[in-house]
């Protein structure tokens, strides 16, 4: 019997790209997948939650490792059960993408970098309704200077979420950045 890895799909890119709604149809068009976002487990913290800052320092990088750990803790319990977990964050550095790769040994990590333009980004955030991107930008460099190279990079400027999920789907081996 041939063993297959679980494969686990990361979809990340700074706020406003497109990772939620990217990660919720791509889950939709795999036979059998759950979304794990992770800023809805970072919402679970009630009390006591400080937001991202800039440098990622203190309590806020202890709860952002957190979300983290708690993402790859219900990635994995998916795919024991046979799912394929599709999970999305702001991921902006290599020591966080390699925190995702430590805690899901054993399964073929694919991560998926959403780069649109910044100028889109606030386009499309000005429909969003009281969420916004403009306020995180500042991540773009670190985020392109820290992960170039790892993954699939996907400029989504002129892609609709169908036409994203299609060119995964058609570049899943270029996705790839882990496999035991």
């Amino acid at each position: 019997m041939n063993f297959r890895p679980p494969e686990i799909w990361l979809i990340s890119g700074i706020p406003g790209a497109g990772k939620t709604t990217v990660a919720r149809a791509l889950a939709a068009r795999l036979e059998r997948a759950a979304h794990v976002e992770g800023e809805q487990l970072w919402q679970q913290i009630v009390s006591g939650r400080e937001m991202p800052n800039p440098t990622l320092e203190g309590e806020s990088e202890r709860q952002y490792e957190l979300v983290i750990r708690n993402q790859c803790l219900l990635a994995r319990s998916y795919a024991e059960a046979g799912f394929t977990p599709v999970l999305d964050f702001v991921v902006v550095t290599q020591t966080h993408l390699e925190a995702y790769q430590n805690y899901l040994v054993g399964g073929a990590l694919r991560f998926v970098a959403l780069a649109p333009s910044t100028q889109v980004i606030a386009e499309r955030d000005a429909g969003r309704g009281g969420k916004t991107g403009n306020t995180w930008q500042h991540l773009d460099p670190t985020f392109k200077t820290e992960l170039t190279g790892r993954g699939l990079w996907l400029d989504t400027s002129d892609l609709g979420v169908d036409e994203t999920v299609e060119a995964m789907l058609a570049r899943t081996d270029e996705a790839l950045v882990h496999r035991v």
